[in-house]
């Protein structure tokens, strides 16, 4: 599915990737741990194409396709999602708005025809009533005035509508109570299939009792520097990132 091999960026001159190496096969959750600063978020946003980020060396396939070769749209009507750590508001845009143009668009590029307004608005409010917002939040602007954990369970609910091949979730858990926490957790769990893979970033080992991956790794000093399963995230939890300074 991802194939990623010797990656290094940098922001405003700055290296911050230093040679990451990852595979990820389809159907597999792989989730990325690792302290402030190490690359973590810079990773997704590499991948998804966000201006200010120079890809210095190495390559990023997905499904074969050379991502560095696509512009940030075309990396999404690919398959690529990223869920933000901050989602930002668009005001006078409404969501249903910006879920329709978002899904019209993914869908014509895969040569698929677009759902009618009827139809997609159906499947609009079952997906707010899977991550528990309201129907009303789909008349509001995107993001505006929502919470931390509305904007991150409407993220939730923009990656069930675009069904991508590939999400990252960076830091979703981040500012959710346990509550919120249960409910992206859940939808999560409820979109995985053999077809669909994520990355799952985060600071956190409590993710990781809702959300299992199939395997964890440590991003330190702008690469990987130990994988396991998810007995590794215990080991940071209770251990911490020093023991690991020496590997980076």
């Amino acid at each position: 599915m991802l194939k990623v091999e010797g990656l290094c960026a940098s922001v405003e001159g700055k290296a911050i990737l230093k040679g990451l190496t990852l595979d990820i096969g389809p159907g597999e959750v792989h989730a990325i741990m690792g302290p402030n600063g190490s690359g973590k978020s810079t990773f997704g946003h590499v991948l998804s194409g966000r201006p200010g980020y120079e890809v210095t060396a190495g390559s990023a396939l997905l499904d074969g396709k050379d991502l560095f070769d696509l512009e940030t749209e075309e990396r999404a009507q690919s398959g690529l999602f990223l869920a933000f750590q901050y989602p930002v508001e668009i005001p006078g845009v409404s969501n249903m708005e910006f879920l329709k143009a978002s899904v019209d668009a993914v869908r014509a590029a895969q040569g698929l025809e677009p759902y009618d307004n009827v139809g997609f608005m159906k499947r609009a409010r079952e997906a707010c009533t899977a991550v528990n917002l309201s129907h009303d939040f789909l008349k509001r602007g995107v993001n505006e005035g929502f919470s931390g954990g509305e904007k991150k369970r409407n993220e939730l609910m923009q990656m069930m509508l675009l069904e991508p091949k590939l999400a990252i979730l960076d830091e979703t858990d981040s500012g959710l109570d346990i509550d919120a926490l249960q409910v992206v957790a859940a939808g999560v769990n409820a979109m995985r299939s053999p077809d669909r893979s994520f990355i799952v970033v985060t600071h956190y080992q409590r993710l990781l009792d809702y959300i299992e991956p199939d395997f964890v790794h440590v991003l330190a000093g702008g690469k990987i520097v130990r994988s396991g399963g998810k007995e590794l995230a215990l080991e940071l939890e209770s251990k911490g990132y020093a023991w690991l300074e020496g590997a980076a």
